[in-house]
């Protein structure tokens, strides 16, 4: 395939870090490249100085179709028909696709300056249609399921007919997508390829390069340290190249003591998207939640922490917890990890201290005061035990990567000592290397007797973690997987796909 775009010698550097360094890249014409590498190893800065958001050191070489390119240059990159399509996919979700995919561009008009809206839902019903999408263009994106709001994001980049689209960025696509919307979007993207689009894949699931992808390159440490066909890569090795060691799977085995009283009682739970849901969870052990978006699975964590309204009885040790009240629910012995770590986590204008110790104060106070000093050692104390990078426990924790990030919420959580430890997502968007991480701790918080709840997307994670998992369906438990039944990943998405006629066997 003929190559479209070379970078050589490509370095980024900020006071005090070398973000990047002598970095060579290549894209070739059709082709599914990923990009991957664990959360700080530069593929954020790569993309970044590709669409121009930073300006790259002196001493690089780069061309886009044999022609030298102003790497650096948003403008540029836009005349060379790169693409680009983000984690937050940049949509306003109260509006229609049709309106998403004129904000920017226009809109049709006709007689007297009118929008002509026909035409513009015909124009954003091909497009989508082109992609694989047969959605309802009228209706507010929000509404729409995870791949075909990505869908929509793609659309809108890709909508300039007159362009000669060459590449397209997407960036974590798939981080909070569950199993059928991943294969939705691998169908888009594969009619992109079969276009001769190009397309870079930012991705930390695995799993789903070896699916996708043709080619792929890993960074470690600033570096790219290695472009490779996929084919040529098994998981052990991709891992190993990312990592730069072997990592050795954990195995979990657990012995849950059945005499206990459960920790975590759920009776009855009803509220948004949630239908008469009843679970227990005991001391030392975990509960993993399955399900596609709007199954229940993205909203029972929410329900249980207080931060949705609830109604139906949840306690722990036999204590009933108020509903819509988080101050209870911590008050407890609870604590809560939420999905979406940017909106409903981190405090981004304060420290990384600040977001650490926020939820409990009072452990560092001396008489009335605060004690600063204390404070900071006990940050500190975190920060080693989880590996976060950081330059000190007063950086802005806006400057971390998001794995690092959602380390700092792990951390706020499990210096608590929670009774109950709810975690929605807990991994998403993060590398193996801290994934690994926060497993090891998870694990730790079930053998000092705390009852795990977990919410996940990812199968595997569910597997690796839990002693039973719940599937739901349209608001309802619908089906249990024990631990020990066989391949436990495999038949917790086998259930998913099953939908609603669902039996374990």
């Amino acid at each position: 395939m003929a190559k479209i775009l070379h970078i050589w010698s490509l370095s980024k550097s900020f006071p005090g870090q070398v973000a990047l360094q002598d970095a060579t890249f290549d894209v070739e014409e059709g082709e599914v490249h990923a990009l991957v590498g664990q959360n700080g190893s530069g593929k954020s800065t790569l993309i970044k100085v590709l669409a121009g958001f930073h300006q790259p050191d002196p001493g690089h070489n780069v061309t886009m179709r044999d022609e030298v390119f102003n790497i650096g240059d948003a403008a540029a990159a836009h005349r060379a028909g790169i693409r680009f399509v983000h984690q937050d996919l940049g949509l306003v979700e109260a509006v229609s696709a049709v309106e998403n995919l004129a904000l920017g561009f226009g809109y049709r008009t006709g007689f007297g300056r009118r929008i002509n809206w026909k035409k513009e839902t015909l124009k954003t019903k091909q497009a989508l249609l082109d992609l694989g999408f047969d959605i309802d263009v009228r209706v507010p994106v929000a509404a729409l399921g995870g791949a075909a709001r990505t869908g929509v994001a793609i659309a809108r980049a890709l909508q300039e007919s007159e362009q000669n689209i060459s590449i397209l960025v997407l960036d974590e696509p798939t981080a909070s997508l569950p199993g059928a919307d991943v294969d939705r979007l691998f169908n888009a993207i594969r009619r992109l390829k079969a276009r001769g689009i190009a397309i870079i894949f930012v991705s930390h699931h695995l799993e789903e390069v070896f699916e996708i992808a043709d080619r792929v390159t890993v960074l470690r440490d600033a570096k790219v340290v290695a472009t490779v066909e996929a084919r040529e890569l098994d998981m052990s090795s991709l891992i190993e190249l990312i990592v730069g060691r072997k990592v050795t799977a954990a195995t979990v085995n657990r012995s849950i003591d059945q005499s206990l009283e459960p920790r975590l009682r759920v009776t009855d739970l009803w509220g948004l998207g949630m239908n008469d849901v009843s679970l227990e969870v005991r001391p030392g052990e975990v509960l993993g939640v399955a399900g596609l978006t709007g199954s229940g699975r993205d909203t029972l964590i929410p329900m249980l922490s207080g931060a949705m309204e609830r109604l139906g009885d949840v306690s722990i040790d036999g204590a009933t917890i108020r509903a819509g009240k988080p101050s209870a629910a911590i008050a407890a012995g609870l604590a809560f990890v939420p999905a979406d770590r940017l909106r409903n986590g981190i405090i981004s204008m304060m420290s990384v201290r600040s977001n650490t110790t926020i939820a409990n104060v009072a452990r560092n106070k001396t008489g009335l005061r605060l004690n600063h000093k204390k404070e900071r050692a006990e940050t500190q104390d975190w920060i080693s035990q989880l590996s976060v990078v950081t330059t000190s426990s007063e950086a802005p924790i806006s400057t971390l990567s998001g794995g690092n990030q959602q380390k700092v919420m792990m951390a706020r959580s499990f210096r608590l000592d929670p009774k109950v430890l709810l975690l929605d997502e807990p991994t998403q968007g993060v590398d193996i290397g801290a994934k690994e991480e926060i497993h090891a701790f998870v694990d730790a918080a079930a053998a000092t007797g705390s009852a795990v709840l977990i919410a996940s997307t990812d199968s595997a994670e569910l597997a690796r973690l839990c002693d039973r998992v719940i599937v739901m369906h349209r608001g309802q438990i619908v089906d249990t997987i024990v631990r020990g039944g066989g391949a436990m990943a495999q038949t917790i998405d086998k259930v998913l796909l099953a939908g609603s006629s669902l039996a374990s066997n």
